[in-house]
C-alpha cells in the first residue's frame, strides 16, 4: 500500500458490501484467513476515535464482517487505506467562530443496511466550530419510515448531549443566558413534530418507551431541537456514501482540513473574512437579507419624507 494511488473518499458510492459477500466454503475461509483484516480495521477504527470523524460510517460498515471477511470486504478496507494515504495531513481544526456552545448535529439513513433492512444513526457535536465527539452506528431496531428512523437518531445524539452538557458545566464553561438549554439540529421536519407534540400517535404506538425520553427533556426546556437545512448538516457523511464535491464540503463543514485546506482558510482569516460552521454561516445569509431589507425601508422612507416637504 505505500506506492498505492490516493482517493478522495473512504467508500465509493456505487459499493453495497453485504454478508452475501462473505466466503461459503471451508477453502475460501481458509484463504481469505490468512489477510491481516481485522489488524487493518482496528488500525483504522484508533485513527476514526482520536481525530477522524470522517471514517465514522465506514468503520461501521467494514467492522460488521470481522468474523467472515470476504474478498470484496478486504478490497474496501484497502480502499480505506487509500483514503488515508491521500489525507494523511488531515486535522482537526478550532476557533472558526466565537461559539461557546456545544452544538450537535443528527442524521440517519433509512434502511440502508441491505442485510436487514436497518437504519443507520450518526451525530456530530462541534464547539467553536470543531467536532469534539462523534458516532456513527447500526440502530438496534428495524423503522418502519424515515420519520422514525430520524426521531431515534435524534435520541442517540441527544444522550451525549445531556453527558457533554454536564462535562462543559463541570469546566465551567460560560453559556448564554438567553439559550441555556443545549441545541441538537435534525433535517427532518415530521421527526421535530413528533418530538415536541407528545399526544398519542397510533402510527408510533410501536415504538419502544425509551425512545420517548427525547419528548421529556424537550418539554421540560433541558434540550432545543431546531430544523436545519440538508445541505448543511454535517452528519450526512456519517450515514451514507457520498460523492467526492459533497463528501469533502461536510468534511469542511467538520472543520476536519487538510494542509492546503487549512492554510487557504488562515488567508482567508488574515483577510478578515470570518469562517463560520454551517449554522453560522447560513445566520450570516439572513443577516444580508435583513440589511438588504432594512436598506430598502429607508430608502422608502427618504422618498416618503421628501414628498412631503414638496
Amino acid at each position: 500500500m505505500d506506492n498505492a494511488k490516493p482517493v478522495s473518499t473512504p467508500l465509493p458510492t456505487t459499493i453495497r458490501l453485504s454478508d452475501r459477500d462473505s466466503p461459503s466454503t471451508k477453502e475460501e475461509r481458509k484463504l481469505n484467513g490468512k489477510i491481516p483484516y481485522a489488524s487493518a480495521v482496528g488500525s483504522i477504527m484508533y485513527a476514526m476515535v482520536a481525530t477522524r470523524p470522517d471514517l465514522a460510517y465506514v468503520v461501521g460498515v467494514v467492522s460488521r464482517y470481522m468474523s467472515n471477511p470476504g474478498r470484496k470486504h478486504w478490497e474496501v478496507v484497502k480502499h480505506i487505506l487509500r483514503y488515508l494515504r491521500g489525507t494523511k495531513d488531515a486535522r482537526l481544526t478550532f476557533g472558526s467562530n466565537n461559539s461557546t456552545e456545544v452544538e450537535g448535529y443528527t442524521d440517519s439513513d433509512y434502511a440502508g443496511n441491505t442485510d436487514n433492512r436497518k437504519s443507520t444513526s450518526g451525530y456530530v457535536f462541534t464547539y467553536g466550530g470543531g467536532a469534539i465527539s462523534w458516532r456513527s452506528k447500526l440502530q438496534e431496531c428495524t423503522t418502519l419510515s424515515t420519520t422514525e428512523a430520524e426521531y431515534i437518531a435524534t435520541l442517540e445524539a441527544t444522550k451525549e448531549v445531556v453527558w457533554l452538557h454536564r462535562l462543559s458545566a463541570d469546566f465551567s464553561v460560560k453559556r448564554r443566558l438567553d439559550h441555556p438549554a443545549p441545541t441538537i439540529y435534525c433535517d427532518s421536519q415530521s421527526a421535530i413534530h413528533l418530538i415536541r407534540n407528545p399526544v398519542y400517535h397510533a402510527k408510533t404506538k410501536h415504538i419502544e418507551v425509551r425512545f420517548h425520553h427525547i419528548r421529556e427533556l424537550v418539554t421540560e426546556k433541558k434540550l432545543e431541537v431546531r430544523k436545519i437545512d440538508i445541505e448543511v448538516n454535517i452528519v450526512d457523511c456519517l450515514t451514507k456514501p457520498l460523492p467526492d464535491q459533497r463528501f469533502r464540503t461536510l468534511r469542511t463543514m467538520m472543520e476536519l482540513r487538510q494542509a492546503t485546506e487549512q492554510k487557504r482558510a488562515e488567508q482567508i482569516v488574515a483577510e478578515g473574512k470570518s469562517m463560520t460552521g454551517p449554522i453560522g454561516q447560513a445566520e450570516k445569509e439572513k443577516s444580508k437579507e435583513l440589511e438588504s431589507q432594512k436598506a430598502k425601508d429607508t430608502i422608502k422612507c427618504k422618498d416618503v419624507d421628501w414628498k412631503e416637504n414638496d
